[in-house]
């Protein structure tokens, strides 16, 4: 298990991470989302020690990252540039990973390999971006480590490639047991396949909760004044507006706002119903919206 322990992080002087703390239990998928700057790829880099908190604890299976770097092995950080790795073919990356992590299934990453069509001896420069980001996750997997950090893993796939990727990653955390923490701004990707959302803002956890309790916090609403709008009313700060045309409106309220759903039936709406809540409308309502969701 993953126990990250109020861990904050400076950089240039100035606070990325606060406090943060969560645990990530063994076969779990982590969705963890953000809005631009709220410090997603410093946190992914911490808890795999290329930076060290300034104040807190990472335990991997309750030994810490820091103080016992064989935890590493069980770890494996996956960026969202493999530009490091350009001047190699695939087989030299594969004998470069068979150095850290002594379980790398060289088998199982040539197999991955011809499944996806990719080549073995040709430079990763060569390669498209979706290619080079399809790499790092078939050599993150073939590493057999028992946690896996994805940052913005299917970017630059096409999407025929992407919904391979996404059906290979949930295959192999089914059947491996692997734990895997994945930030993303593919927010309906996230929502397909993870159980856990953990929300970032500013540097500090938001909030953490499984993915169907996020969800269940918020109504979402449409509704249809027969009358005026009632500008008072929707700039309560309970009430979010989501869209709206005319006296059409999308609202995404608290699901402990009875009050508020009252008010809006005394405006003897045309139409008023609840309809179906996306990651999406929980990002927005909690993070703030618009659509700057990567770090």
């Amino acid at each position: 298990m993953l126990s990250v322990n109020s861990i904050s992080k400076r950089i240039d002087g100035e606070p990325v991470l606060r406090n943060i703390s969560f645990d990530l239990g063994p076969g779990h998928i982590a969705a963890l989302i953000g809005r631009n700057g709220a410090g997603k790829t410093t946190l992914l880099r911490t808890l795999i020690g290329i930076l060290d908190p300034d104040q807190g604890e990472i335990t991997w299976n309750g030994l810490s990252v820091q103080a016992f770097p064989e935890t590493r092995q069980e770890i494996v950080y996956v960026p969202d540039s493999l530009s490091m790795f350009n001047s190699y073919t695939a087989s030299e990356c594969a004998k470069l990973y068979r150095l850290s992590y002594p379980g790398f299934d060289e088998a199982h990453f040539r197999t991955q390999l011809r499944r996806f069509n990719l080549p073995e001896s040709k430079k990763i420069r060569s390669f498209s971006k979706g290619m080079k980001v399809l790499i790092g996750i078939l050599l993150a997997f073939s590493t057999r480590a028992k946690l896996i950090l994805l940052d913005e893993p299917t970017n630059g796939l096409d999407p025929i490639i992407r919904k391979k990727v996404l059906s290979y990653i949930v295959e192999e955390v089914s059947e491996a047991g692997v734990s895997l923490l994945i930030s993303s701004h593919q927010l309906h990707e996230l929502e397909r396949i993870s159980d856990t959302v953990i929300m970032i803002r500013e540097g500090e956890l938001a909030s953490i909760s499984s993915l169907d309790g996020a969800k269940q916090t918020l109504y979402k609403l449409q509704i249809v004044f027969s009358g005026d709008t009632p500008a008072d009313l929707l700039n309560l700060p309970q009430i979010r507006i989501v869209h709206h045309i005319g006296r059409v409106y999308t609202l995404l309220l608290q699901d402990d706002t009875q009050e508020i759903l009252r008010l809006l039936e005394e405006q003897k709406p045309l139409l008023l119903e609840r309809i179906n809540i996306g990651l999406d409308d929980v990002f927005d309502y909690r993070l703030g919206g618009d659509d700057e969701y990567v770090s």
